[in-house]
């Protein structure tokens, strides 16, 4: 089974149960992959959270309902998840503009946000530096934190946790610890993230490491042992390290909807990496993740 069959089972999942109880756990086995792999990889490909886009779904039917149905306005709120009148109605106006109640006038203009499909898209205009490594195991130590992906928050609360390890001077301290200078422009401090300790929920963690060696002093972080693994390792454009964020985001995005749908390899689970290199207005990025050869 392909990428785009796995998250396109996916979506007939989440359609088929919007007047009902959506359960992301089955909605990310359907997708082969954890479920806070499955809401990050969401909101990467789709500039939106999955739960933004249910939401979104869910009053486009619920409208449809209204206009179309005799079905008492509290009764469609209820088929939809809403607990009371007022928070459907809430909802309602944010998106469409107007009251359930008004919805059922006629000529109204409304809003309608179609089912998704995953596809494959004609493109090639924009080379993907990548290359396939296999790496022994190493480990790593460094300050972590626990991050939500359903609602897309950790696009915003990364990039705010490595502006607070700054200022607090934690990212110092860490660079000290390893006691040695960079090497090759790699940066002494880089990122990985995992899900966190197999909780069957959107929650990640997310660590700014460096990589253990005898003469480190880890006493205080986090470790972390990484497995032997098929690493694929794409790079990014040149950038300085105010857009390296924004830089990294697009180019995971390109991995999940360009090159992971045609390549001859499946991805894996856990451990994703951010190598940074350079300083200043002269950086570049790598992206690893884990992947096997497709069967």
């Amino acid at each position: 089974m392909d990428w785009f069959e796995r998250m396109n089972r996916a979506l007939d999942y989440i359609e088929a149960h919007l007047d009902g109880e959506i359960d992301n756990q089955q909605a990310a086995q359907l997708a082969l992959c954890s479920v806070y792999h499955f809401q990050k990889m969401f909101s990467m490909i789709m500039d939106a959270s999955l739960a933004e886009y249910i939401r979104r779904r869910r009053l486009t039917m619920a409208a449809f309902d209204i206009q179309h149905s005799q079905h008492k306005i509290i009764d469609i709120a209820l088929k939809y998840g809403y607990e009371s009148p007022e928070a459907f109605a809430r909802a309602f106006q944010a998106l469409h503009g107007l009251t359930p109640t008004s919805a059922r006038g006629e000529g109204v203009m409304l809003k309608a946000y179609p089912r998704l499909s995953f596809q494959i898209s004609i493109r090639g205009d924009v080379a993907m530096d990548y290359r396939i490594i296999k790496k022994e195991a190493f480990a790593v130590y460094g300050i972590d934190r626990v991050f939500m992906a359903d609602q897309g928050e950790h696009l915003i609360d990364i990039p705010q946790f490595w502006i607070d390890s700054m200022q607090d001077g934690s990212l110092e301290k860490l660079s000290v610890s390893a006691q040695k200078e960079p090497e090759d422009e790699l940066s002494l401090i880089n990122a990985v993230c995992w899900s966190n300790d197999g909780k069957m929920d959107s929650s990640f963690r997310y660590m700014l490491f460096t990589y253990m060696a005898d003469h480190c002093n880890a006493e205080g972080y986090t470790m972390l042992d990484v497995p032997a693994s098929t690493w694929a390792i794409f790079r990014t454009r040149e950038h300085s390290q105010e857009e390296t964020s924004v830089v990294i985001q697009e180019l995971i995005k390109r991995i999940y909807t360009e090159w992971l749908p045609t390549a001859s390899y499946n991805h894996v689970d856990e451990y994703e990496l951010e190598l940074y290199y350079g300083q200043d207005a002269q950086c570049y990025s790598e992206v690893w993740i884990r992947v096997i050869p497709k069967l």
